[in-house]
């Protein structure tokens, strides 16, 4: 059986996937997330004295949240039914770093975790800063020609 062959018959014997039902869990599981988060920001504003401290608490919070929700393999959980909801949020890439990290927790943790937990997380971060520098540019572009 040539593999062109093999392809077509694995697509005809797949199960349909409950897209709508799918795209309704991650809404449901991300909203959730995210109203978690806006609690904890509303708590932290009354503790802080500026937004920006409070919204740092948030992000610890959230981060800390994903971590150990990823350690006691609940987030996976989580992951698997909710699929992007729960991978869009700082907890979902909370979750990928501690993923990576628990990975090669056999290594130690200087040279296992330590080192093996930025192999997601910088891509990821190097995308973040680049796209970032590449709409203010465009937007600095945009705004000197106007």
């Amino acid at each position: 059986m040539q593999p062109k062959e093999y392809q077509q018959l694995v697509q005809e014997n797949l199960p349909p996937r409950p897209i709508a039902k799918n795209m309704l869990w991650a809404f449901f599981v991300g909203g959730l997330i995210c109203a978690l988060g806006q609690v904890v920001l509303n708590i932290a504003k009354s503790f802080e004295r500026t937004k920006n401290e409070a919204a740092a608490v948030t992000l610890a919070a959230m981060i800390l949240l994903g971590t150990i929700l990823t350690a006691l393999g609940v987030y996976d959980e989580i992951a698997e039914k909710a699929g992007a909801g729960a991978t869009v949020p700082i907890t979902g890439f909370a979750n990928t770093v501690t993923s990576a990290a628990m990975d090669f927790r056999r290594e130690g943790f200087l040279l296992g975790m330590g080192a093996k937990m930025f192999v997601i997380a910088g891509p990821v971060i190097v995308y973040g800063i680049l796209s970032g520098f590449v709409v203010a540019l465009i937007k600095s572009l945009v705004l000197g020609l106007l």
